[in-house]
């Protein structure tokens, strides 16, 4: 990247109705990942909007006991942002009005992108922009319950290449009062395969007029963070798998924008001493046993790419409270470094493609405004 843009980048902030993000830096939902104490380590690593899991809208306004906990928020949290997912216009509108009035949140994100099979068959996730009636009603409904709470809208490029909802939806998200989009810049059908199509993001931001895009899809290191700003023009970037075992990328991301060179990787023993902060939060959160039983895939992701062989990989995989993971870790050398190789280790979801799972006829009655039969789950999570 040459100087000047990097000298653009480094003065780029962004405005999200009245938040204010500056590095324009977000990190992604995602399910069984972004509970209270993830969003709480990444916070130590740079000034970044943290949203919580996918809750949907029919499980909050049901009362659902684990969905009720997922929009549960830290009493230090600087900005509650909830992400939520539903299809039929009503339901979202009473769950926004219970996000504002009872949980208090800051920021409602609508979740457009999901390709989870057990949401797209009932018509949700990145299934419904191909309706657009009934997106642009679901929409609507969230942001008029929301008042002044900014409503964000996340999309991937659609259900399949034949299918391309994009620029569609995101124009009528902007009409109907989204205060930003973001796009994940893969179909439903690629789920998390091949690579992310950074043009698109492009073309999406050419289409919206006065409304914020952010790109998410392929941001490993802090300087894809700013390629993609620079290649495509978008206001910010959403971060998701990049920064599984490794939140100190938002420190880099922070650095990046401000025009600051990047510092190595962390030794393992730095590593290590996060993974013990990290597990001990889990525990303090969710108890002994739930705890640790959350931390073993974290375990798995803090490792990748570093030389630690597969016992220990394995053992990690096993270990049943934070003594035992101390061990672990102690049997490490902390001066280990990481290899070049082991700098973009893909981690989280790989699968893909696979087809869509969608609704009867769901591909040729497009402009039906009606939410389908038993399409709001009562199931949090993604």
């Amino acid at each position: 990247m040459t100087g000047s843009a990097a000298t653009a980048l480094a003065t780029r902030s962004l405005r999200i109705g009245p938040l204010a993000l500056d590095p324009p830096v977000v990190l992604a939902p995602m399910a069984g990942v972004t509970d209270g104490p993830f969003r709480r380590l990444c916070r130590r690593f740079g000034d970044v909007l943290t949203v919580s899991e996918m809750v949907t809208a029919r499980a909050l306004v049901e009362g659902n006991a684990r969905t009720i906990a997922m929009a549960t928020f830290e009493p230090d949290e600087p900005v509650r942002s909830v992400q939520l997912a539903g299809v039929d216009p009503e339901v979202m509108d009473r769950a926004v009005r219970i996000l504002v009035d009872d949980v208090g949140v800051d920021h409602v994100d609508l979740n457009f992108g999901c390709p989870a099979a057990k949401v797209t068959r009932r018509g949700g996730g990145a299934a419904l922009p191909v309706h657009r009636r009934l997106f642009a009603s679901v929409v609507e409904a969230a942001v008029g319950a929301a008042g002044d709470i900014p409503v964000t809208v996340k999309l991937r490029l659609g259900v399949d290449d034949d299918n391309l909802t994009f620029v569609e939806a995101g124009r009528l998200a902007a009409g109907a009062g989204a205060a930003a989009v973001t796009l994940h810049a893969r179909t439903a059908e690629q789920l998390y395969a091949g690579s992310a199509r950074w043009e698109e993001i492009a073309a999406l931001r050419e289409a919206l007029d006065g409304v914020p895009v952010l790109g998410n899809g392929d941001i490993w290191e802090a300087g894809d963070a700013l390629s993609m700003v620079a290649r495509t023009g978008c206001a910010g970037v959403v971060v998701g798998r990049g920064c599984l075992g490794r939140p100190w990328l938002f420190a880099d991301l922070a650095r990046a924008f401000a025009g600051a060179p990047p510092e190595p990787p962390p030794t393992f023993g730095q590593v290590a001493a996060v993974m013990a902060d990290h597990a001990a939060m889990l525990v303090e959160s969710f108890g002994p046993r739930l705890g640790i039983l959350r931390f073993r895939k974290h375990a798995g992701w803090y490792v990748a790419g570093y030389p630690v062989g597969p016992e220990l990989r394995r053992d990690l995989a096993l270990v049943e409270s934070l003594a035992g993971l101390a061990a672990l870790l102690d049997g490490v050398d902390p001066a280990l470094a990481l290899p070049d190789e082991g700098r973009r280790v893909r981690r989280g979801h790989t699968g893909g493609p696979r087809p869509v799972q969608l609704p009867a006829g769901w591909l040729e009655a497009v402009d039906d405004p009606t939410p389908p039969a038993g399409a709001d789950v009562l199931v949090s999570g993604g």
